[in-house]
């Protein structure tokens, strides 16, 4: 059994979405300074850092929050797609029959701009119309390798409109540099954070 790792490690480098409160860790107590007999350390970041999930209250007023979320939709069968267009619409969805999936994740070249220590504006995004088949085919978890399923800056957010208002967890902020197309069992789990409009989430993929 292969165990993949996807999820970005979390660092005070860590990549953010412009607007986004940057990644911290301060070290509190380090052993041998100060009579110290322990390391400890805060941390702070903003809820949708890294890699994380996206619940319905992200977008939508009273919408499912993230410690409500159902366990066994961010837990199962989970479909990689490989995309190599610039974009996620239709007629890059058009060669994959989805009747049989749940879960999908999107590799595209995102994967690859986690080598850049800076935001990259031009990521491979998802357009409302390619979300309105994905929920229409009844996907209820989508994932993808970058920190957005919107274009950058998009002013309407269309796409987390139609994927939360269609019932579909997304997972943002995948790291599927060593993942080939396929099927795989994934294992999703955000911090439960009380009445969270979004988490940290370590996520694995077992072949």
């Amino acid at each position: 059994m292969k165990i993949y790792d996807v999820t970005i490690p979390f660092s005070k480098d860590l990549v953010v979405y412009p607007g986004d409160p940057p990644a911290r860790i301060d070290r509190k107590s380090t052993i041998g300074e100060g009579g110290a007999k322990f390391n400890l350390s805060r941390i702070a970041f903003g809820t949708h850092s890294g890699t994380h999930v996206d619940p319905a209250v992200h977008f939508i007023e009273g919408g499912v929050t993230v410690d409500m979320l159902p366990l066994e939709l961010l837990m199962g069968r989970a479909r990689v797609v490989e995309i190599t267009a610039p974009r996620i619409d239709e007629t890059a969805l058009d060669e994959f029959d989805f009747t049989n999936d749940v879960r999908v994740l999107f590799k595209t070249r995102n994967s690859y701009l986690w080598s850049e220590k800076r935001f990259v504006k031009d990521y491979v995004y998802i357009t409302p119309g390619a979300a309105s088949m994905l929920v229409n085919n009844g996907i209820k978890v989508v994932g993808i390798d970058y920190l957005s399923v919107d274009k950058f800056d998009s002013e309407e957010s269309q796409t987390h409109l139609t994927l939360l208002g269609g019932g579909a967890i997304i997972i943002e902020g995948l790291d599927l540099r060593e993942v080939e197309a396929g099927d795989y069992e994934m294992i999703c789990l955000p911090l439960k954070i009380k009445d969270g409009d979004g988490a940290p989430a370590r996520v694995v993929l077992r072949a």
